[in-house]
């Protein structure tokens, strides 16, 4: 164990990290928080603006509020309720003289027909089946230029994604007259949708099966884009592809490597690594602001409901195949992250809720804005692929010096398994020696030369020793370049040696589980104890008793629809472990986010949805409180329980 001074500092060291980063973006970002009146529950589920700036939003309790002055430009802002009778809106659109909610089953117009600020028809657009599983969530309309509404249907889940009514894991397309076009298929939780300022349409995916971690994915009709569950209505006339069920192999290889024998198959066009840039991708919203936003102009920004921040994506075109870069950008949002709109002034309004699905950010429900303060911060604004590695651009010029070391890089490659089993470790990681480094006369560009490429791999572009020409270190020193494509072009020349090697291999995860009680207890055990899961990220059990020393067989099922593991940790220190939990990056999985740490007494393995796991251990001799949690990232805030010896 470690002493009272150690522990201490040890957690001071790991919070600094997190601590000087908040600190350092709210020099350029900062997040103002729109208050909500008592009694009103704004679990957000649809944010959009209308004419003269009033904000209309939806919520997941089936209501729409109209805010006022939500900017709180000269004073505060005013609620007033809208709509109500809904069925857990999860989005809004304002189009030609109404609001546009999608309820569970159909697309709903709201119309004010005698302007006192209250919905007084609600007609059906279209409408879909529902077979009434908690899952079946429907997410939109994204309004497109033609006036037609794009909506995005979830599967249900049955310890598995399943297409259970027509449509389910498909995206529609309505038109307004109401007429309906299946577009694409291989969804499975589109919890965001969006367009890149030309008009290209993508939506955001969550891990699960079929999905080994979280992605953007250019959708056009006919595309097919991961889970085969959606696949069962290819057979219906409407159909925009034919590719069926059992034509999807299940072995684990790569996506971009299946997709070479399924020509419907599109990979992502960029991953966002699981358990790094977040857990449960949602909305995406281009930069239109015009500058007014900073100096990203363009680009797309990505929601992340369990982490409770937003990620920003570079992309490009590269032998017409989207690919790009997401890097860290905003985290901190008081609950979890579900939607983003943006004002007429620049800023960027930000929706949440956290029922059922839980956050960092700890309150249930908010609404905040981001401001751009001005100032502009030293980041990579571009990532580059070039045919032999990277071109890194900045919106400060780099310190010569510090941009032509190569220890100031570290390059490291990764992919996913594509399977039916709920997400993926990263697999086939590699880590690249740096061959050559290019620094522009002006600063503001550094190419750098690797090893070797890999398509459809994902590269974590680490720049920590990177500095500014004032030596400012960067605001996220860190990118993941997805590379679909090598682009034609030149290469620079190349040293005859390696500058420099990273260290790839991750940890082993620290053994302090066991799966059959020790030889010397001859089979016998004192305590027979099962925790078992309930929704919303809880256990199903918040108090175990046993007697200090007893033999423990401690068995865990994890019952709910994603990976959980059960850590016991030492009197008080549950969340520090959580926060060392996060911090393992592309460890993580391979540690089943178990940190090596005394605190850490006993833990299961990381396991899959409907999957259990018995393990064996000595109660602690020391009687007290010790704190069983699921350290995956994100559910350690509600995940918890209390193991009391005795």
């Amino acid at each position: 164990m470690l002493a009272d001074g150690k522990r201490l500092l040890l957690a001071a060291l790991l919070c600094a990290p997190i601590v000087a980063r908040a600190q350092l973006t709210a020099d350029y970002y900062r997040i103002e928080t729109v208050p909500v009146p008592e009694g009103i529950v704004l679990e957000v589920g649809g944010l959009a603006f209308m004419p003269g700036g009033t904000l209309a939003v939806a919520t997941r309790r089936g209501e729409v509020w109209l805010v006022d002055n939500p900017a709180m430009q000269g004073g505060a802002a005013h609620f007033r309720r809208f709509a109500h009778g809904l069925h857990e809106a999860l989005g809004l659109a304002y189009h030609s003289g109404a609001l546009f909610a999608v309820q569970r089953g159909e697309l709903t117009r709201l119309a004010d027909l005698d302007g006192d600020g209250i919905a007084d028809r609600y007609t059906t657009v279209y409408s879909w089946p529902l077979e009434g599983n908690y899952h079946e969530y429907s997410y939109g309309p994204l309004l497109r230029g033609d006036g037609s509404m794009v909506v995005a249907l979830n599967l249900a889940w049955i310890g598995f994604g399943a297409s259970l009514s027509p449509w389910r894991g498909w995206m529609l397309s309505i038109a307004p007259d109401g007429t309906m076009t299946p577009i694409a298929t291989g969804m499975r939780s589109p919890a965001g949708m969006g367009t890149t300022m030309d008009g290209a349409l993508f939506y955001a995916e969550n891990q699960g099966d079929w999905v080994g971690s979280g992605y953007i994915t250019h959708v056009e009709e006919g595309d097919f884009v991961g889970n085969p569950a959606g696949l069962r209505w290819t057979s219906d006339p409407a159909a925009s592809l034919s590719l069926r069920v059992e034509d999807v192999p299940d072995t684990g290889a790569p996506m971009f490597e299946v997709a070479k024998d399924i020509p419907s198959l599109k990979p992502p066009a960029v991953w966002i690594p699981h358990g790094i840039l977040g857990i449960s991708t949602s909305d995406i919203v281009p930069d239109s602001t015009g500058g007014l936003f900073g100096p990203f102009s363009g680009q797309l920004f990505v929601g992340d409901q369990g982490h409770s921040k937003i990620t920003r994506v570079f992309l490009e075109k590269v032998k017409g195949v989207y690919q790009g870069a997401a890097f860290p950008f905003v985290e901190g949002f008081a609950s979890g992250v579900l939607r983003l709109a943006w004002a007429r002034d620049g800023s960027l309004f930000v929706g949440m809720t956290n029922r059922g699905w839980a956050s960092t950010g700890k309150a249930p429900f908010g609404l905040q804005r981001l401001v751009w303060t001005g100032k502009v911060p030293f980041e990579v604004k571009e990532v580059r692929a070039m045919p032999d590695g990277f071109e890194l651009v900045f919106t400060k010029a780099v310190s010569p010096a510090a941009a032509a070391s190569p220890a100031t890089y570290a390059v490291e490659s990764f992919t996913y398994k594509y399977h039916s089993t709920y997400g993926s470790p990263p697999i086939r990681q590699m880590a690249h020696a740096i061959r050559a480094i290019q620094v522009s006369e002006d600063a503001m560009r550094v190419r750098i030369a690797i090893d070797e490429l890999r398509e459809g791999y994902v590269y974590q572009i680490s720049l920590a020793g990177l500095r500014d020409a004032s030596h400012a270190p960067l605001m996220s020193d860190v990118a993941y370049y997805t590379l679909n494509r090598i682009p034609d072009g030149s290469r620079l020349p190349a040293n005859p040696t390696p500058l420099v090697r990273t260290v790839g291999s991750p940890e082993e995860e620290a053994a302090k589980s066991a799966n059959a009680p020790p030889a010397a207890w001859d089979g016998a055990v004192d305590a027979t104890l099962t925790v078992g899961t309930r929704p919303n990220l809880l256990f199903d059990v918040e108090l175990l008793t046993i007697t200090a020393g007893a033999r423990v067989a401690l068995t865990f099922n994890n019952d709910d629809d994603m990976l959980h593991n059960l850590v016991v940790t030492s009197p008080g220190q549950a969340d520090d472990i959580a926060l060392q939990a996060m911090q393992l990056g592309l460890s993580g999985h391979a540690m089943a986010y178990v940190p090596k740490d005394d605190d850490v007494l006993f833990h299961t393995a990381l396991l899959e949805p409907g999957t259990s796991e018995t393990i064996y251990f000595r109660a602690p001799a020391r009687r007290g409180d010790y704190v069983f949690v699921c350290t995956f990232p994100g559910h350690a805030q509600t995940m918890r329980g209390i193991l009391r010896v005795m």
